[in-house]
């Protein structure tokens, strides 16, 4: 049985090694196919990017993990079944588990070291990896200016455009605005389009601005009439020089980035989620309670010659207590009917802007707990996912290793596209249940485990059928079925 056993694990650990190593390759091409644009051509050395390239395959390990369990593992049974060597082994009564047996702890003590490599090592080269970008974007300001997004990474000024041309380095959109002032959004540049280029020296970024013009609002010489005087020039080419804070790479301080969900570990992550959570709690009772303090509840010395309020006791609000404390109860129709017109329109008046005013203050803060809420939801994904993308080996394992021994097909060809398929169809649950959890749309816990949840199933289903040797879809009652159909299609004509 150690001969078998030894046999199993030689098989599997093979393939592993050169299928981790095909997935991780895989989703780096598709890492650099996305920041080719940003790397290239941007006067970084060739060190510079051997470093980005580095912590990016390093944050791709929890991702590759998975897919390369999946693959090796078809790959081994389906080897073992095509040469009818699983056969020879359940004929001999060794039954499907036991063959498994060596591989399930193997599994296990991996998905144990990918759970301590995301808990320990992945936080480390998520902070070198911003931290290097970060750096790098220093260096090189255009590589920072994404589309649709302000950047202020030059001090004083705010840039902003809508897409860039990759090829020919063009930006549309034009957007900066000049802050050095410090008085606001007062003087303005907007052009159609334009180009960003470094000096030689590195000390120095131009802009070069193509039909656009410049908003400059003036001095008022009576602000009483407050008649907002400004200045608009046109132009067909415009250059703006920016003074580069520092042209050399330095490092920037790791203290930055720790306060990212990505740059901690599960202890670092329970309690920051802790304070987020209290912290997100105190502030939504804080506002409820200023909410009804100052607009639905309010102290007798506040309303007096008010013919609009209603008159409680603040403290039997604070303490819940029973209705007959409270001070005083009015009839609103009553006293509005008693009002004179003139009093009524004003009560109405204010009425309406007590609303508004409530109205947008709801909006504000709630938009702010709403932010607060989705940060909070954020590190809470981040703490999951240290076990789920972990688990998700142990799944893959159990649906791979019972479908290669099933499908009866080795090599590289159709476990590669079995595997492909399941993988791309786990990966779709994994980012819909990411979103929605972050959403809100579900519970953290079930977006952070839907795809595991759903796949896990599926593998328990495949691994019953490949002990019992039976097939996953029983070819003859389908037809049997279609043959039904067929009759009652007929018959319906």
């Amino acid at each position: 049985m150690k001969k078998i056993h030894s046999l199993i694990v030689k098989s599997f650990v093979g393939p592993f090694i050169v299928t981790f190593a095909i997935s991780l390759f895989f989703l780096l091409m598709q890492f650099i196919w996305l920041w080719v644009d940003e790397l290239i051509g941007k006067g970084l050395d060739i060190s510079t990017i051997l470093k980005i390239l580095y912590y990016a395959s390093a944050m791709l390990v929890p991702m590759a993990l998975p897919l390369a369990v999946l693959l090796a593992s078809v790959m081994t049974f389906g080897n073992l079944s095509e040469h009818f060597e699983l056969t020879a082994m359940k004929t001999s009564g060794i039954s499907l588990w036991r063959i498994m047996s060596p591989l399930i702890y193997f599994i296990v003590a991996l998905s144990i070291g990918a759970f301590f490599f995301s808990n320990n090592v992945l936080p480390y080269t998520n902070l070198k990896y911003a931290q290097l970008l970060y750096d790098v974007s220093r260096k090189r300001p255009e590589m920072s200016i994404k589309s649709g997004v302000f950047n202020n990474e030059i001090d004083g000024y705010s840039i902003k455009v809508d897409n860039k041309n990759t090829k020919t380095g063009m930006m549309y959109g034009f957007m900066i605005y000049d802050h050095t002032k410090r008085k606001g959004n007062k003087k303005v540049t907007v052009a159609d389009s334009g180009q960003i280029n470094i000096t030689t020296d590195q000390k120095n970024m131009i802009v070069t601005l193509y039909n656009g013009s410049n908003y400059n609002e003036m001095k008022e010489k009576n602000p009483g009439k407050r008649e907002y005087p400004y200045r608009r020039d046109f132009f067909s080419e415009e250059t703006i020089i920016f003074q580069l804070p520092d042209n050399s790479l330095k490092k920037s301080n790791d203290r930055m980035f720790k306060k990212h969900y990505e740059i901690m570990n599960t202890s670092q992550l329970s309690i920051v989620i802790d304070s987020l959570n209290r912290e997100y709690n105190i502030r939504k009772y804080q506002f409820q309670d200023r909410l009804l303090e100052y607009n639905y509840f309010k102290l007798e010395s506040k309303i007096i010659n008010k013919k609009d309020s209603v008159l409680y006791q603040k403290d039997s609000l604070r303490k819940y207590e029973a209705p007959e404390k409270l001070i005083t109860i009015f009839n609103l129709d009553e006293i509005y009917q008693n009002l004179s017109n003139k009093d009524k329109l004003s009560v109405i008046r204010g009425a309406s802007k007590s609303v508004k005013i409530i109205r947008s203050n709801i909006e504000n803060n709630g938009q702010s707990l709403e932010n607060r809420l989705r940060w909070l939801r954020k590190h809470q994904l981040a703490w999951y996912k240290k076990f789920s993308l972990s688990f998700a080996c142990l799944v893959f394992f159990f649906i791979g290793a019972p479908l290669g021994a099933i499908i009866r097909k080795g090599g590289f060809g159709l476990p590669f596209l079995v595997s492909i398929v399941l993988f791309m169809f786990y990966y779709v649950l994994y980012i819909m249940g990411e979103k929605s959890a972050t959403e809100d749309a579900l519970p953290v816990f079930v977006g952070a485990w839907l795809a595991s949840g759903i796949l896990f199933p599926l593998g328990v289903f495949i691994t019953y059928k490949a002990t019992k040797d039976s097939k996953i879809v029983n070819t003859e009652q389908i037809d049997i079925f279609l043959k039904f159909l067929g009759r009652v299609l007929k018959l319906g004509k």
